[in-house]
């Protein structure tokens, strides 16, 4: 699976953006806050429907235009696919595949795989546990359209618990009403929890090896999954919590509060690992999402790069550029001598200056 071409028009500060990528290593330079990082959202939106950044549509579209346009000129299976997406301020994007509209958004799902990796993303392991229930999810809404379906209708359904929560504060007989949301939470919530747990299984397979050998075979890494609840006491647990979640005005028990642990032996590195090892670990877990998407979809992911290698020392950086092989790249920074200096083999060079290609090399 490869990006041929990318083109933008009214998106962000993009007026109008054409870029040819090669198979490889694509460098896309400049100053900051130039829009390189806007290629990376808008590749990442084509395969997710949505923002890195949770942007609302209407923040995407160029400033005093009334709609955007991406498409996407993708090679996959031998064929190559267009993907054209149409975002507009305050409507629904349209979305069509080889120039045929699709009815739902998440019909788009699977076809571009990508796997995304930013400085954000080294403090993934430090930061609260919404970090790392985000990746959980973000990983598995590309890969699993049932978990979306499932996720999706569970935080449909908390939000509108959490608003009848507020609503029984103010009239108290509506508590009868709380059983016919408890009982869908609990369906949905339950084939959450389920997918959560088979997904740390498979993760564990791949990242053990990964770490070992990114650490120098240092250390051993494996993640835990600490579901909030587990499933055959879920019931009773939000039943137990009813009073509570309504003195709170919210819901107290489920998969949105879950969280995972990332031991390297028999150290939570979540709470006492070093900074080291807890972007060792980070590093680790993308390398590892890379060949998850690899055996569950057997296709190559696209992995996009922003401006990550700035913040990793030269052995990890080494690293993770050994570890690209045959996986289309595309890495945004400010300067290219790095490169130079590691020998990586790139396959185009782009400048990006105020919103628009300066040079194709």
């Amino acid at each position: 699976m490869i990006i041929k071409t990318l083109e933008l028009t009214d998106y962000r500060n993009y007026e109008s953006l054409k870029i040819d990528f090669g198979p490889g290593v694509n460098i896309l330079y400049g100053d900051n806050a130039q829009g390189k990082t806007n290629i990376l959202e808008a590749i990442f939106l084509a395969a997710t429907t949505k923002s890195h950044r949770g942007t609302n549509d209407k923040d995407i579209i160029r400033f005093g235009a009334e709609e955007g346009h991406l498409r996407i000129l993708l090679y996959k299976n031998d064929v190559d696919t267009r993907l054209d997406i149409h975002i507009r301020k305050s409507k629904t994007k349209v979305i069509a595949i080889d120039q045929k509209k699709i009815k739902k958004a998440t019909e788009l799902l699977g076809l571009l795989n990508v796997v995304f990796f930013s400085p954000e993303d080294l403090n993934i392991i430090k930061n609260g546990p919404a970090e790392r229930r985000r990746f959980t999810d973000m990983e598995l809404c590309q890969l699993d359209d049932f978990y979306l379906y499932n996720l999706n209708n569970y935080n449909k359904i908390v939000n509108q618990r959490n608003t009848l929560l507020k609503d029984i504060y103010f009239n108290p007989s509506l508590k009868e009403t709380i059983e016919i949301w408890d009982s869908q939470l609990v369906s949905y919530g339950s084939k959450v929890i389920e997918r959560r747990k088979a997904f740390v299984d498979q993760l564990n397979e791949v990242i053990g090896p990964v770490h070992e050998k990114l650490s120098g075979h240092k250390e051993s890494l494996r993640i835990i999954y600490e579901p909030n609840i587990e499933i055959e006491d879920y019931e009773q647990a939000l039943s137990s919590s009813t009073e509570r979640d309504i003195k709170t005005k919210m819901t107290n028990v489920g998969p949105h509060r879950d969280d995972f642990v990332f031991m390297v032996g028999d150290i939570d590195i979540r709470k006492f690992g070093s900074q080291g090892q807890q972007r060792t670990a980070a590093l680790s877990l993308k390398l590892a999402e890379i060949e998850i998407v690899k055996r569950l979809t057997g296709d190559i992911p696209i992995l996009l790069l922003d401006d990550v290698l700035s913040e990793l020392d030269s052995g990890r950086q080494k690293f993770l550029l050994d570890s690209i092989g045959d996986v289309q790249t595309i890495i945004t920074c400010t300067g290219v001598e790095d490169f130079v200096n590691s020998r990586i083999k790139i396959d185009k060079l782009f400048e990006i200056s105020n919103g628009a290609l300066i040079s194709s090399q």
